[in-house]
């Protein structure tokens, strides 16, 4: 069980690394890449993309730390 904890830990790890990374600061970062801050791009809106990446970076939060719990009860 812990192992498949520690997996799942490691895999929660990146992807939350990744939607960070893919937030906009000011016009820069990776997310200009993918056109997360701008209006236009291969996305669509990017507010609508913004509040849904918003969405997910909490998800994979929350996600993370109750993992974390777990392993350390484990």
């Amino acid at each position: 069980m812990e192992a498949f904890l520690s997996i799942t830990q490691v895999i929660i790890a990146v992807i939350l690394i990744m939607l960070v990374l893919m937030h906009s600061g000011k016009d820069s970062g990776l997310s200009g890449a993918f056109g997360v801050g701008s209006g236009e791009g291969p996305l669509g809106g990017g507010s609508m993309v913004e509040r849904n990446l918003n969405r997910w970076t909490i998800f994979f939060a929350i996600l993370f730390f109750a993992n974390a719990i777990a392993l350390l009860n484990v």
